[in-house]
């Protein structure tokens, strides 16, 4: 055991990665527990009954579930690039709320008895186009640089831009295209996706920060 925070993530959940680009930019040091969603370690399950990632646990024993909780965790460590000088919480809102909702539904349209998810991905570019446009005035949301608002909707984004690549590539968001890239190519980035096992109890612990 180490007397680290130790956070459980997935590397592709959008909700992890945002948790884990505040923990990297922060370079505070955690324990970091890899784990499979159709095998989740009953430890996570102890600490956060509702088995989702991320799962924070603070050396002092209290534990955090929500992945904003977790960046604003984080940041509170160190917050040396300044994210939380726009939280944009407007923003975080739309993207957790209806954007969310229309982007799990064009994604996965046969889960929610969908033929299809055309219409949801309407809804979904609906939200896009109003960033595309803050983004025409500034690169980032919360001006020249990168900040909290950028980080928590970018993951959700790239899911969105995946789902069809040749057809998001084809809409007038070039501001936005041009914001994601830059995300999506960051050193950052690279950093969080870094692919690590499976955490198994009394696995030697992994380091990141």
């Amino acid at each position: 055991m180490t007397q680290l925070p130790i956070l459980y993530s997935f590397r592709r959940c959008p909700y992890a990665m945002r948790a884990r680009m505040a923990v990297a930019v922060s370079g505070t040091r955690v324990e970091l527990r890899e784990v499979v969603l159709r095998d989740k370690p009953p430890e996570m399950l102890e600490a956060s009954p509702k088995g989702t990632v991320p799962v924070l646990i603070q050396p002092n024993g209290i534990v955090l579930d929500q992945s904003i909780d977790i960046m604003r965790w984080a940041l509170a460590q160190s917050d040396p690039e300044g994210w939380l000088g726009y939280e944009g919480l407007d923003l975080v809102d739309a993207n957790d709320g209806p954007f969310k909702h229309a982007l799990d539904r064009y994604k996965y349209p046969h889960r929610y008895g969908l033929i299809d998810g055309r219409e949801h991905r309407d809804v979904a570019l609906s939200y896009l186009l109003q960033w595309n446009v803050r983004l025409g005035a500034t690169p980032f949301l919360g001006g020249v640089n990168p900040a909290f608002a950028d980080i928590a909707l970018f993951p959700f984004v790239r899911q969105f831009a995946a789902s069809d690549a040749d057809w998001f590539a084809a809409q007038p968001l070039q501001a936005l295209q041009i914001w994601l890239a830059a995300l999506t190519d960051s050193t950052l980035f690279a950093k969080i996706m870094v692919r690590y096992p499976q955490w198994k109890t009394g696995d030697p612990p992994t380091i990141f920060s």
